[in-house]
């Protein structure tokens, strides 16, 4: 760290030279608002400070520290608390999350402070008005420096140059009425402290270098040196400085700390040790020197001096008005957070600043309160310390007794005595229970790098804020629980409606394993879903999800290396160890192998270790698996995963079983339907006919389109096929309903056509056959509208058509001038009457004539009381002229779709022949 200190007067302007003037800067005024602020820095500055802070996790503390030292020295102790607290989040956002050096400046005027907190990552990430939840989630330490600047400010802003980024917010000073800031109550004489008749007050000054720089004349009396003989020495040449063992601070030390209060001693003339209490105050001078103010009086008199005892507990802290104020308000501050998980956040942040920690954490007990629960730290790696849990009696070696107060001077002393401490460089610990109506509800703890940091002093500060906070705890840890079950049986709904709106089996796949991912990271961080086709097959990977797209196909290729799970119908989850053993042992092969350990070239494998590596840190924590059974049978399993170091909560492993029977109820919904439904459609497609037959001089294109959901054919059908060699056969034809049954009939109709044609029979023949045959059918038969014809191509380019209309819509001719005309005439349909009369008429296509064919599903769409009918179907082949048998079956496809915007009620046919 790097600071300066510049005397009072106008500021110079705080930029990094070189740097344009910021476009604008924004004030908060109200929630989520932001507005320019343009009121001029017209404040004059009667004080400077600033420093620099690297990039590393240590300087978080080291700049509270530096702001607290800063605002005590310039006696402003009233904002000291919400400057650290927003300062230490500022900086944590620079030096840890953005990974850039912090310049931290303090400015002093005499409407406020100001301090500015500066960063090399200038990313313009402001949030938009009317949209507070932008501004960073409170669920994870870093990202809440803007809401605190909101929430604590009187005004804030955010400054951008092209190199550096500039968050400031400025602390007005509260109202100081004159008259009383401290009192005690009236004692009998005999009661006051004991003091000379005379009380003299030493004021001895000391320069930067530690030596006497000024002595008045009640120094000059109460240790005999003249001021012309001390002026200029060491003040240590006199003072008897107490060594107490296991305290390392010493005169020199106290001399560089902003405020200092306590007892030592002063050599006299005459060689005698004069105990003296002492208060030192840092300042500097208008050059920016600084120097320390010792005022010193008998030890005996230290009442003159001293600063008065803390208020006790039992009695509430008084406002500035002369009501009382909630010490949970002075604590937490207001206004307090809505949510458990910002209370807790705010609570180890105060406790951490309240303490000067470089960390702390919480802990909320189990519901069987045989557990504590980490729920909220800071300093601390949060990711991996959330939601792990330790026993609240574990014995010797641990926390002994989470009931109890603790104070920990080293913990390397005592190995394992916090185990969420373990490795994170913290020496000194203290914690404290929180309690509510005599039940363990947690633990609050703070924790120092150095050891030797607290005492029972700082255990009973902290029990005192502990006590007022358990209570608040306490009722939002209970709304969070109600709010869980709640949460958890309306994602379990929407679940099943989900699921339950799908019965296609790959969609239901994917679904699960969304909405495994949905609750991210409160279920899971990465899941997979194992799918058992039968008792004697394997179980099969069928999907993998994670949070993080770039790792699914690392973990996919991870799992595809291992056995899968055992398909244990044992209900309820249970831990499977293999992913992360697996993972480990890639990873630790690959760093091998990049070490060049194996005797292979490292250049082969560098390319691959970091996704190995990145592979294992996500697979690398807990996996569970939940079976998925139905009826009796274990059709696939879920599996759900955790980073390194993380554990299911039970409340979320309940959750995670109640969707498991939902999906693998739904799974094999979804499994006996894709059966069904491929059955179905294999026989659909063999009552379709095969590829049309390429006809010399004639072009022939059909569309078919089956109404209902999953048919592929339904009572409309179409054929064209040869009879013999230079003869074409074609039929298009309408089964009386829709569906497999009228398909039953239509599989019927077009076999026997084919059959009875290629006897060499004629098209009345034909056709009365397929009547006698439909008739065969008894009850199962239905009535069929027919259009049979026979055709040959001529050697002049025409063709012939011999054409039966049963009871069909007629065929329309479109002749090359645009004019159409029915191309036949109406006779009975089939599947009614016994004896049928039927008669083939003559026609011939001239080249560029085109037949058009189609089943009555065309005929008779409907919008409303409109139809498009024979009429409306004329005028759109009309306006075919010129187009290929292929376009004028799209463009009659198209205008009956748009003609009505309902999806068709009907089976669609469409035959069209052209010759060319």
């Amino acid at each position: 760290m790097t600071t300066g200190l510049i005397p009072g007067g106008q500021t110079p302007d705080p930029r990094p030279s070189g740097a344009r003037p910021p476009q604008q800067r924004r004030d908060h005024t109200g929630p989520g608002a932001l507005h320019v602020d343009d009121r001029p820095r017209s404040s004059v500055i009667t004080a400077r400070a600033a420093a620099s802070f690297e990039p590393v996790g240590r300087s978080v503390a080291t700049a509270r520290s530096f702001v607290r030292d800063t605002l005590q020295g310039w006696g402003f102790a009233d904002i000291i608390d919400d400057a650290v607290v927003l300062t230490s989040e500022l900086v944590t956002n620079a030096v840890v999350h953005a990974g850039t050096h912090a310049e931290v400046l303090c400015l002093r005027s005499d409407d406020g402070v100001r301090i500015e907190v500066a960063d090399r990552y200038p990313e313009r990430e402001i949030p938009l008005q009317g949209s507070p939840a932008t501004m960073g989630s409170p669920d994870r330490e870093g990202g809440r420096g803007l809401q605190l600047c909101a929430a604590i400010a009187g005004r804030w802003g955010v400054e951008y140059t092209p190199t550096h980024k500039q968050v400031w917010f400025q602390l007005e000073l509260p109202d100081r009425p004159v008259g009383t800031r401290a009192a005690g109550p009236s004692l009998p004489a005999d009661l006051l402290p004991i003091a000379d008749s005379r009380v003299r007050v030493a004021v001895v000054q000391i320069d930067g270098a530690g030596a006497v720089s000024a002595w008045n004349e009640d120094a000059e009396e109460l240790f005999g040196h003249p001021a012309d003989q001390v002026t200029g020495k060491p003040l240590t040449d006199i003072a008897a400085w107490p060594h107490t063992p296991g305290t390392s601070t010493g005169i020199v030390e106290a001399l560089q700390l902003s405020r200092w209060e306590g007892s030592y001693g002063i050599r006299g003339a005459d060689g005698r040790v004069t105990p003296v209490y002492a208060s030192h105050l840092r300042v500097r001078d208008t050059g920016g020197e600084p120097s320390t103010v010792c005022l010193l009086v008998r030890d005996h008199e230290r009442a003159v001096l001293q600063t008065p005892l803390r208020v006790p507990a039992s009695d509430p802290p008084v406002g500035s008005d002369g009501q009382s104020t909630d010490p949970f308000e002075v604590f937490i501050g207001s206004p307090a957070p809505d949510d458990l998980d910002g209370l807790l956040q705010r609570t180890v942040e105060r406790a951490r600043d309240m303490l000067d920690a470089d960390s702390a954490f919480l802990l909320l007990a189990t519901d069987d309160e045989t557990e504590l629960e980490v729920r909220a730290s800071t300093g601390l790696p949060s990711a991996r310390q959330r939601f792990a849990r330790v026993p609240v009696e574990a014995g010797p070696g641990r926390y002994g007794s989470a009931r109890m107060p603790a104070v920990h001077e080293d913990l390397l002393a005592v190995p394992g005595a916090v185990p969420l401490l373990n490795g994170t460089g913290m020496r000194s610990v203290v914690t404290v229970p929180l309690k509510v109506e005599g039940r363990l509800t947690g633990s609050l703890g703070v924790a120092a790098e150095s050891p030797g940091r607290y005492s029972n002093e700082e255990a009973l500060r902290l029990q005192f804020a502990a006590d007022r906070i358990a209570l608040a705890v306490e009722s939002a840890r209970l709304g969070e629980l109600e709010r869980l079950r709640r949460g958890s049986l309306s994602f379990l709904v929407e679940a099943s409606d989900l699921l339950a709106g799908t019965l296609d089996r790959d969609q239901t796949l994917a679904l699960m394993a969304q909405m495994a991912q949905m609750t991210v990271p409160t279920l899971a961080t990465w899941c997979a879903v194992y799918t058992i086709a039968d008792q004697a097959s394997d179980p099969y990977l069928s999907y993998v999800l994670h949070e993080d797209e770039e790792l699914i196909d690392g973990i996919k290729s991870l799992l595809s290396k291992i056995a899968p799970p055992d398909p244990v119908p044992t209900p309820g989850a249970r831990v499977w160890a293999a992913p992360a053993e697996a993972a480990h042992d890639a990873a630790l092969r690959s760093s091998m192998r990049s070490l060049g350990l194996t005797g292979g070239p490292t250049h082969q494998v560098s390319s691959g270790i970091g996704p190995t590596l990145a592979t294992a840190s996500a697979v690398g924590g807990e996996t569970v698996v939940l079976p998925l059974v139905a009826r009796n049978r274990v059709i696939g399993m879920l599996t759900l995963g955790k980073p390194t170091d993380e554990h299911f909560r039970q409340e979320i492993l309940e959750l995670a079983e109640d969707l498991s029977r939902r999906a693998a109820l739904a799974l094999d919904n979804a499994r006996l339907y894709s059966e069904r439904t491929a059955i179905s459609q294999a026989l659909q497609r063999s009552l379709l006919p095969p590829e049309l037959p390429e006809i010399d001089g004639v072009e022939v294109e059909v569309i078919y389109r089956a109404a209902g959901e999953g048919n592929e054919v339904g009572g409309d059908f179409y054929d064209v096929f040869p009879i013999s060699d230079g003869a074409y056969g074609f039929a298009i034809g309408d089964v009386c309903g829709t569906g497999p049954n009228a398909a039953a009939v239509t599989g019927l109709a077009r076999h026997a056509l084919r059959l009875l044609a290629r006897e060499g029979l004629s098209g009345p023949a034909v056709l009365e056959r397929l009547n006698s045959a439909i008739l065969d059918e008894g009850a199962r038969s239905r009535f069929l509208t027919l259009l049979y014809g026979e055709m040959r191509p001529q050697e002049d380019g025409s063709a012939e058509l011999k054409v039966v209309c049963a009871g069909h819509p007629l065929p329309l001719r479109l002749r090359q001038d645009g004019t159409v005309e029915p191309a036949a005439e109406p006779q009975p349909l089939l599947g009614v009457i016994e004896d049928l009369e039927l008669y083939e008429q003559t026609i011939t296509l001239d080249p560029g004539d085109v037949l058009l064919c189609v089943t009555d599903g065309v005929t008779e769409r409907r919008e409303g009381a409109r139809m498009l009918g024979d009429d409306g179907l004329a005028d759109v082949l009309t306006a075919c002229t010129g187009l290929t048998a292929g376009a004028v079956a799209a463009r009659i496809m198209r205008a009956v779709e748009r003609f009505a915007s309902d999806a068709p009620s009907d089976d669609m046919a469409i035959l069209a022949m052209r010759v060319a």
